[in-house]
């Protein structure tokens, strides 16, 4: 595999740092090859703004379109270029961050606002049939994603019934609206609970898991979510009425496998 690991924490000893370290030692050990963007260490920009398009600033900015244009010009800042390079040359990303206040760090949602533009990773066409390539289609289609959580709070606490609400849907915008709506298959991500309370044991019970993930990460089936342009959506880019149907929430964009109606189970644990 080639590897561009994306690394969001401020502290490299931390659990996730240790971790982090773990999982690039095994890829190496296993004969891949790996990259990385470790954001706080690069003192990423998250900042979307005209220098990244060199859109002159007396002019209203469109981000967008203005991404687009310097996308297809060459002309996106350095930074965001290099970026665009270790996604294009991966042939897997592993996302690594913890998870605050439900959601990923700031630097890290400013790396995809600056570095998924409009041209590159979304506003996709097909030139044949001028159908938008998205959900399963686009630039960054036959490339896998993994996503590596940590949190301070239980396990059970990110269940189906837990009070933190269940960890695939928090993950939801990432895996399914940003990745896999960018063309990646997107396997089940691994969770690293109760990070903050983790001794020694944990650690390496933590280490042997993250290592038999990326082990597996070649063959492991991906989240069965719904392809835009497989036929089960109408032209609103709403679900058909006999899919899924008297079913509501976001476990209907998980496709049924053999027939199968899909469950509204979580999925954290599919191989």
């Amino acid at each position: 595999m080639k590897v561009l690991w994306v690394f969001a924490h401020p502290e490299p000893r931390s659990l996730g740092g240790a971790l982090r370290d773990e999982g690039v030692r095994v890829l190496h050990a296993d004969g891949h090859e790996v990259r990385q963007s470790d954001l706080y260490a690069m003192r990423w920009d998250p900042v979307v703004g005209a220098a990244d398009f060199d859109h002159d600033p007396a002019d209203r900015l469109l981000v967008g379109a203005a991404a687009q244009r310097a996308h297809a010009a060459g002309a996106l800042r350095a930074d965001i270029r290099s970026e665009q390079d270790k996604l294009v040359w991966a042939d897997t990303v592993v996302v690594q961050f913890p998870l605050w206040w439900y959601a990923m760090p700031a630097i890290l949602k400013g790396w995809f606002d600056r570095v998924f533009v409009q041209g590159f990773a979304f506003g996709v066409r097909d030139p044949a049939t001028g159908r938008t390539l998205r959900y399963g289609e686009g630039t960054l289609t036959g490339k896998r994603a993994m996503v590596v959580v940590s949190a301070g709070a239980r396990e059970v606490s990110l269940g189906p019934r837990g009070v933190n609400g269940q960890l695939d849907e928090l993950l939801f915008p990432l895996q399914h609206g940003t990745l896999w709506y960018s063309g990646m298959s997107v396997v089940p991500p691994l969770l690293v609970p109760s990070a903050d309370r983790a001794d020694t044991p944990a650690f390496a019970a933590a280490a042997a898991r993250l290592a038999e993930r990326l082990r597996g990460l070649p063959v492991a089936r991906p989240i069965p979510f719904r392809r835009q342009n497989g036929g089960d959506y109408d032209e609103d880019l709403v679900l058909r009425p006999d899919i899924a149907a008297g079913r509501h929430g976001l476990s209907v964009h998980l496709a049924a496998a053999a027939g199968v109606q899909a469950p509204s189970a979580p999925i954290t644990s599919v191989p």
